[in-house]
């Protein structure tokens, strides 16, 4: 997902937040569908919306559900404040560049396209033949789904997720044995990564779908959140054990560049291997790679992210972390010998863990 599409991506969460069951707006919006007119909002008086504004006239009044149905009654559009609390414009006529392409064809949703195509703030419309609810965020258009359509939508989603984490937690369990054994490939480190992506954007699919839900999601935000817990810190850890250096700028440009990956790319094994050996112009995915030990170190309880770094520093790679004795770990900046101790004896039990969960 590109710089761009993300904030698109945060607007369209944030307004989605906005129009759930359970919000004000929500209820205003579904008065005037129940009363089968139409109508068009924009959520935010910034000074940019009112170089498109002509006519209408100013309220600047306290939201309400009443005062939203009623003003709907009058056939132009109705400004928000941008939290959607206060009532700023109402009959306003909108006059967006009629340049702008859209893909709309009634005069309602026409202007809404084009509003939300040339400024970057949330559009929400209400079809008066249909009873739709649509909401715009630059070229993107949700259309608020049937709650217990969302909600069955939701639960399979939720399904295919823990099917997904399952598999992940599969080849992550198998990576951590073979860094053990020291006979990590390229391949059984895409096989990570992709899996670690494809579970993070089924994830925000059902985020969103939380958001629209609003209150009607408390569950399923438990499920999610049990599901999806540690999993993007995993990913970075992988990635900063095996990326060509640990400079942050290095680690966002990977994680940036796996998100923007199309969904045929992402499943290309040779593709997001490549993210990591970016100067190669043919990728071997048998060729031997060795963890920096991040990932390994990460599941020693109480080790700070700063004293990984310290041993990974020291050692600079997991084999030697390993083969280390504790006279060794005492050279590390902020261990002792008692700490030493606890880091050996953890690091040997998780080494046998992982042998055992694996082979055993």
């Amino acid at each position: 997902m590109s710089t761009g599409s993300r904030q698109r991506s945060e607007i369209l969460h944030a307004a989605l937040a906005k129009v759930a069951p359970g919000t004000p707006l929500r209820e205003g919006l579904d008065r005037i569908v129940r009363a089968k007119m139409g109508a068009l909002l924009i959520l935010g008086d910034f000074p940019t919306v009112l170089n498109i504004c002509s006519g209408g006239f100013l309220l600047d009044s306290a939201f309400s559900p009443q005062r939203l149905s009623e003003l709907a009654k009058m056939d132009g559009a109705i400004i928000l404040g941008s939290d959607a609390t206060r009532i700023a414009r109402a009959n306003v006529h909108l006059v967006p560049d009629p340049t702008t392409q859209t893909s709309e064809t009634g005069t309602r949703h026409r202007t809404a396209e084009r509003v939300a195509r040339s400024i970057a703030v949330p559009v929400v419309s209400v079809s008066e033949e249909m009873g739709v609810i649509a909401v715009y965020i630059g070229e993107h258009k949700h259309v608020l789904q049937e709650i217990g359509r969302l909600l069955e939508q939701a639960n399979q989603a939720l399904q295919t997720l823990e099917r997904y984490k399952a598999r992940l937690d599969d080849v992550s369990g198998a990576l951590s044995a073979l860094e053990v054994g020291d006979v990590v490939t390229l391949r059984d480190v895409a096989a990570v990564i992709q899996r670690s992506e494809m579970v993070r954007r089924i994830s925000d699919e059902i985020d969103m779908m939380i958001v629209e839900l609003g209150v009607d999601a408390r569950l399923l935000r438990l499920q999610l959140d049990e599901l999806y817990s540690g999993t993007e810190d995993d990913l970075e850890l992988v990635v900063r054990d095996y990326a060509p250096d640990t400079d942050p700028a290095t680690l966002d440009r990977i994680v940036h560049e796996l998100q923007d990956l199309g969904d045929d790319d992402l499943l290309n094994t040779r593709r997001v291997a490549h993210l990591l050996v970016p100067l190669l112009p043919d990728v071997d995915l048998d060729h031997p790679v060795q963890p920096r030990g991040y990932r390994l170190l990460s599941r020693i309880p109480r080790m700070s992210e700063a004293l990984a770094h310290n041993v990974v520093d020291r050692f600079g790679s997991l084999a030697k972390v390993l083969r280390c004795t504790t006279a060794d770990l005492t050279g590390v900046p902020g261990v002792d010998e008692d700490r030493a101790r606890v880091i050996k004896d953890a690091l040997g039990r998780l080494a046998e863990t992982s042998i055992l969960e694996q082979y055993g």
